[in-house]
């Protein structure tokens, strides 16, 4: 029996996942704006085997005070399905996800943008699926207030259900092509959707013929109670955050067991907690890199961070003193909630927790050798926390080359991962099913 082996996603950030990494010398500073950056980023990930390229996208400028405002170097990037489409050209193995949002998009188009994408690639595109949590989003379409979340997951699993049935209109086979008899397509196997719901009214058929891997992968990463339904229901990969081993082993158990539930096999979804890794070839000279990231940070952006996921302005707190109490965070509160348990058995100072955030922002984090990192990933790969991992690099390229070069060769020793592609397609790879349409 071949042993079970970790799928690794790439978390795509123009400069890197630390807060403060644009401002290491080594840190590629105008990556938003450097598309050859990012085609050296998917190859050194693609040579590395990775799963995935995962980009997370929003639909505003990155909101901070207005002291850290021009510190922050992510409040403006590329459009990351432009960006996709474009590295599918440049990669022949590597998947391709990327959002869209079901509170300010439509079915339809999301449809065939991303069963295009998947044409486009050879069957790698994935759809991760959002509800867009912040406010500040709405107000770029239109003047009606953001809508409450029951009634944004309600709509999402509406939205979700369109889209794939969207992407069963066509048959693999319903294209002949016959020159001789002049005969295109069979009629017979176009469906036609006629889709009448709470949300959406959608005729179909989706014009664009069915996707190479049946459809394109369902990617989520909601922590929240409605999250963790939806997923279990739908995606097929799951990106979540958990700072301790415990965290991501109860989260799995959860949404596994809610999967038996809803008649879902298990391994039909592929769970990646966030992991941000600083390995080089000794512990010391790993602790002395972190250290440089660290000093970086400045005290305005981290708390304007930290105030940003905890829905609280904390900018005019003492830095060293502990963190004042909070109201709840309906908005992103399994993130907030994290953070405020880091003070129920101390009194971490205010300065101690957003530099803490501020390194993985909220993920956990490695920092060693790869020996001792890959020890960390093997127990939570093997005990119930995880089937692979979505990383962060803490800045680019030098934290991916680090992963690749140091880390990767170490996993493929212990058989934890592959040492070639299994197939062409990003279902192939992670070992999820083609979908059998439902018209079959």
């Amino acid at each position: 029996m071949t042993k079970p082996q970790m799928k690794l996603g790439l978390f795509v950030r123009p400069c890197g996942h630390h807060i403060a990494g644009w401002r290491h010398p080594d840190a590629q500073a105008d990556a938003g704006v450097n598309f050859p950056h990012f085609v050296d980023m998917a190859r050194t990930a693609e040579r590395g085997l990775f799963d995935m390229l995962f980009s997370a996208d929003s639909h505003t400028v990155w909101t901070a005070a207005e002291s850290a405002i021009e510190r922050v170097h992510y409040v403006a990037w590329m459009e990351p399905y432009t960006l996709l489409s474009a590295l599918s050209g440049f990669t022949k193995n590597i998947g391709l996800v990327c959002t869209a949002s079901t509170t300010f998009e439509q079915p339809y188009s999301v449809a065939r943008r991303f069963a295009t994408l998947d044409l486009v690639s050879g069957g790698r595109a994935g759809w991760n699926v959002v509800t867009s949590g912040n406010e500040t989003e709405a107000l770029n379409f239109g003047d009606q207030p953001h809508a409450p979340k029951i009634e944004r997951y309600r709509r999402a699993r509406e939205f979700t259900e369109v889209v794939r049935a969207l992407w069963d209109s066509w048959d693999d086979d319903a294209f002949l092509r016959d020159k001789t008899t002049g005969v295109f397509s069979d009629r017979s196997k176009m469906h036609v959707l006629d889709h009448h719901g709470e949300f959406y009214h959608v005729k179909g058929p989706l014009n664009v013929p069915r996707s190479p891997q049946g459809q394109p992968v369902i990617v989520q990463a909601g922590a929240s109670e409605e999250g963790r339904q939806i997923a279990a229901e739908t995606a097929e990969v799951v990106f979540t955050a958990h700072d301790s081993i415990g965290s991501a082993r109860a989260f799995y158990a959860d949404v596994k067991g809610r999967m038996t539930a809803c008649g879902r096999p298990r391994e039909n979804l592929k769970i990646l907690p966030g992991l941000s890794v600083v390995v080089a070839p000794t512990k010391e000279e790993a602790d002395a890199k972190f250290r440089a990231l660290q000093d970086l940070l400045h005290p305005d952006l981290g708390v304007a961070l930290l105030s940003r996921r905890v829905g609280f302005d904390l900018t005019k707190y003492p830095l060293d003193e502990p963190l004042p109490p909070l109201p709840e965070n309906v908005v992103v509160s399994s993130r907030s909630e994290m953070i405020t348990s880091w003070s129920q058995n101390a009194k971490p100072t205010l300065r101690e927790i957003y530099t803490r955030f501020a390194s993985s922002r909220g993920h956990f984090s490695i920092v060693g050798a790869p020996a001792q990192a890959a020890d960390i990933m093997e127990e939570w790969f093997t005990t119930g926390a995880c089937d692979g991992f979505n990383i962060l690099p803490p800045f680019y390229p030098v934290g991916l080359n680090d992963f690749v070069d140091l880390l990767v060769p170490e996993l493929q020793r212990r058989g934890l991962f592959r040492s070639a592609y299994e197939g062409r397609t990003l279902r192939e790879n992670l070992g999820l099913p083609k979908p059998v349409s439902r018209y079959a």
